[in-house]
């Protein structure tokens, strides 16, 4: 992703943010639903904007105790193939581990292979599918899973 960066995700956001997931989800989040995750405990959302401040896509992630759980990852269209998701799971990586967080954990689609790729390439690992997961089509959703190696305090 050159010349672009990650910020959390801000009011300033929120318009466009609804607009992509109207473009990349058959059941999309609201705009009123992505403001409630704005400052709620346990949540944590990043945006990757362009250097003309443009959003190019966001991740979304909710924890609890050592354990984190991807609600989403989405890249505009025009912006694809440019690193954002991965600069996107990187940043939320890091964060995850500030936070004290054991793993991160997904969903993704059975036919979303381009998403396996960058997950699998991503260090994530499949752990289970959940049957039926998805409508719109009904598909079955697996489980891909980035385990962080515990830091021995001494």
């Amino acid at each position: 992703m050159e010349n672009g960066r990650i910020v959390p995700m801000e009011r300033r956001h929120l318009d466009e943010l609804a607009q992509l997931e109207k473009i990349c989800f058959s059941h999309p989040w609201s705009r009123d639903g992505l403001e409630e995750e704005l400052g709620r405990p346990g949540s944590l959302f990043l945006v990757a904007e362009a250097p003309n401040g443009q959003v190019m896509g966001y991740v979304g992630c909710q924890y609890v105790l050592d354990e984190g759980y991807i609600t989403n990852v989405a890249v505009f269209p025009q912006y694809r193939r440019q690193g954002a998701a991965k600069a996107l799971l990187e940043t939320l990586e890091q964060e995850g581990r500030r936070l004290g967080l054991s793993f991160l954990s997904l969903e993704v689609r059975e036919s979303n292979a381009s998403a396996q790729n960058l997950y699998e390439k991503s260090g994530y690992r499949q752990e289970g599918r959940r049957k039926n997961f998805y409508t719109d089509p009904r598909e079955d959703g697996l489980i891909l899973t980035k385990r962080f190696k515990q830091e021995k305090v001494r």
